[in-house]
């Protein structure tokens, strides 16, 4: 099954981090940035995860309600149909929800897969994320617990964010500082409050210096080595090895070492935006501007139809957002891993 199934996530996560790989995280607004994750998963023949976000959701539901529930419904749903054309296994997953918009965004879509799983089906999304980065995280871990017991329930896995990645997502903004460094005892605390997998399966987004967006090799200072501090520190006070399923958030710039050592302590997810919405805009843009006279009715000419028909710069935006897909998955070593 192209979506993959509770246990078959699972499976999934257990590969990737036997194998010391992740899975490339792919944020999508619509049907068509959708079919190019799915392709360029395809292509790199990697499985791999496709993650609307609470602003990603707001577009897909369409400007006249920018409902959010709604576009994600609707995407996860046509994802199910479509995906079965892709040789590939993916998973779905909702991107950075803070507090403010859980009850409108997080908590109705558990409700969806709760309906489901009670009537026989599977989950319509793999797992969703809290973003509690802006609370305390005394706050934090307890929605957090709320959250992990409803999805356990639903057969969905949650992911946390236990404290502020850089930069701007979706509204949710956390100053380049000291603060963007996870502790030991962050993840000590972590563990105590969600235990370390039986009250539920969790992703865990530390920090060690991310930053979303935009930003040169070198203008931020990653440490991924923290990731096995973090580990090794729970470990000890636990007893058990290799304790998290971390995610790498804001790795937008981040170099082949950067990523190499996150992979290398326990990095099972890497969530790709910023790039990819360049690679999906810079072709439209090419096209736009070699096609000047086409696109436009230009000084009362009648313009090119082949040229500003959607489908014809679309192609072009498709293939150049699963090219940067592909380069991904080898980046992150799950070129060539897929399941089946």
């Amino acid at each position: 099954m192209p979506i993959a199934t509770p246990e078959v996530y699972n499976e999934m996560l257990d590969r990737a981090k036997a194998g010391k790989f992740a899975y490339p995280a792919i944020n999508v607004t619509s049907s068509q940035t959708l079919h190019a994750a799915l392709r360029g998963f395809a292509e790199a023949e990697s499985d791999g995860i496709i993650q609307i976000s609470t602003g990603g959701a707001e577009f897909a539901g369409g400007q006249y309600s920018k409902d959010m529930v709604t576009g994600a419904v609707a995407l996860a749903e046509f994802a199910h149909i479509v995906a079965e054309k892709y040789d590939v296994t993916v998973a779905l997953h909702t991107d950075h929800c803070p507090k403010d918009k859980l009850d409108g965004y997080v908590r109705p879509l558990l409700a969806v897969s709760e309906e489901r799983v009670k009537a026989g089906r599977n989950p319509l999304f793999q797992s969703h994320m809290w973003d509690g980065s802006a609370e305390t995280l005394a706050d934090n871990l307890s929605i957090a617990q709320e959250l992990l017991e409803r999805a356990r329930a639903a057969k969905i896995i949650l992911e946390v964010e236990i404290t502020p990645t850089g930069g701007e997502e979706d509204g949710v903004t956390h100053e380049i500082n000291d603060s963007l460094y996870t502790t030991v005892d962050d993840a000590i605390r972590t563990a105590e409050a969600l235990g370390l997998g039986e009250k539920g399966r969790y992703l865990l987004a530390a920090s060690f210096g991310n930053v979303h967006g935009v930003y040169k090799p070198g203008n931020v200072v990653l440490r991924p080595e923290l990731l096995k501090e973090l580990a090794e520190g729970v470990a000890a006070r636990f007893g058990k090895a290799d304790p998290f399923d971390f995610v790498f958030h804001g790795g937008s710039g981040s170099t082949e070492q950067e990523i190499a050592t996150a992979l290398d302590n326990g990095v099972v997810k890497m969530n790709i935006d910023t790039d990819t919405q360049y690679a999906f805009t810079r072709p439209v843009a090419d096209h736009m501007f070699r096609n000047y006279d086409g696109v436009l009715k230009v000084d009362g000419e009648v313009g090119n139809k082949k040229t500003y028909d959607p489908r014809t710069w679309g192609k072009l935006a498709e293939a150049g957002m699963a090219a940067r897909i592909v380069e991904a998955c080898q980046n992150l070593r799950s070129a060539g891993t897929k399941l089946k």
